[in-house]
Order: structure tokens, then C-alpha cells, then sequence
């Protein structure tokens, strides 16, 4: 039994120390960091986008230089409430005042309250609660979980395809590691038609999730 649990130990050990060998070498491969781009590359920040690519480095440097890329133009940490308030009016996305049963942060969508058709403002919007939903993470969670709720949705109301496009590739490319889990509630039986469309965007962790 002692063995055993020795064995475990060495092995944890084994898998921390590949894993900040994993970060070191990711780490000098992308510096030179300043400003914005150094306050957010920490190694959690590092971790996450190596889990992504599997751990391979060169993989995970170029998936993290297309997310600073993005940022220095985006300026996620930039956008204000009051620029994007018209896009909450009816509840479509909001963080939830509650935590899942593992203390994440909840983001809870419901696509059937669509208002606008602004790409870039909804854009904004889901990314100003995506940056809030970090920001309100207990300490030592990283993840989130979102509840899309499929009440009052149809095909004729429903997020154009390219909004769908668009969403999957700043959660998936410019926030990896993030969602831990979505939960689809009452999906219609069309549904499926649409989900299968957007599927086809999605990386095979993100569909399972």
C-alpha cells in the first residue's frame, strides 16, 4: 500500500515538473511580453493555451500570439457597460447570480431574446461577460459553465449562423480552457438541424463539453 501511494506521489511529481518545463520553454518562446500582453500571460495563462494544443509548444505559441494579436485590437478590457447595454436589454446573455455545484460562474444565454443584429456589438457584449465571468471566478477556478436556454427560440428568431461562427472562435481560439461545461436547456427538436451546422465549427473538446 505504501508502494503504491509512493508510486502515485513520484508520479504527481513527475507531472508537475513536465508541466512547468511545458510553461518555461513556452514562456521564453514568446518573449519578449510588455504592457497588456505580460499582465496577461501568466502560467496559468500558459497552461491553459498548452492544454489546448495538446501541449505541444509551437501549437500553443501560435494559438497565444493570435489571442494577444486579437486583444490588441479587440481591447476586451477596454469595453464599458454602458457601450454595450443595449445589447442586454432583453436577457439574452447575462452571468448568473448563482454558481454551479463545483463554484464556477455561470453564464446563462437565452438565444430567443435576440434584439439586435450588430455582429461587432454582440460581439462586445458576449466578450465584456466572458471577461466578467473571469473576473468573478473563485480563487483557484479557472473555468466557467454556460446555461443556454432554449425557451421562446425558433428557426425565424434564431442566431444567424455567423454570429454562432464567431462566437465558437473567440471562446474556443481567444479563451481556451475556459467553458468546463455547456448545458443546453429545452433545445426545440429543429434544433438539431442548426446544430449540426454549427458543430461543424467547433474542435472536438468544445463539442464534447
Amino acid at each position: 500500500m505504501l508502494r503504491w501511494r509512493n508510486n502515485s506521489h513520484q508520479d504527481d511529481e513527475e507531472v508537475k515538473a513536465n508541466t512547468e518545463a511545458k510553461v518555461n520553454e513556452l514562456k521564453a518562446a514568446i518573449e519578449p511580453l510588455s504592457g497588456r500582453s505580460l499582465q496577461y500571460c501568466t502560467n496559468a495563462c500558459f497552461r491553459r493555451y498548452l492544454e489546448a494544443r495538446n501541449w505541444n509548444v509551437a501549437k500553443s505559441m501560435k494559438m497565444l500570439e493570435e489571442t494577444l494579436q486579437w486583444r490588441s485590437t479587440f481591447k476586451p478590457e477596454e469595453i464599458r457597460w454602458d457601450e454595450v447595454a443595449v445589447e442586454g436589454e432583453t436577457g439574452k446573455v447575462y452571468r448568473a447570480n448563482f454558481r454551479d455545484r463545483c463554484g464556477r460562474t455561470v453564464l446563462i444565454l437565452r438565444p430567443g431574446k435576440q434584439n439586435t443584429t450588430s455582429l461587432d456589438n454582440q460581439m462586445r457584449h458576449l466578450v465584456y461577460l466572458i471577461e466578467n465571468a473571469i473576473l468573478n471566478l473563485p480563487e483557484g477556478q479557472e473555468q466557467m459553465s454556460w446555461l443556454i436556454d432554449f425557451n421562446g427560440w425558433s428557426m425565424s428568431a434564431s442566431v444567424p449562423i455567423k454570429s454562432a461562427r464567431e462566437t465558437i472562435n473567440i471562446l474556443q481560439n481567444h479563451y481556451p480552457e475556459r467553458l468546463a461545461v455547456a448545458f443546453l436547456y429545452s433545445p426545440p427538436r429543429i434544433f438539431e438541424a442548426f446544430w449540426k451546422v454549427v458543430k461543424y465549427f467547433l474542435d472536438r473538446k468544445h463539442s464534447r463539453k
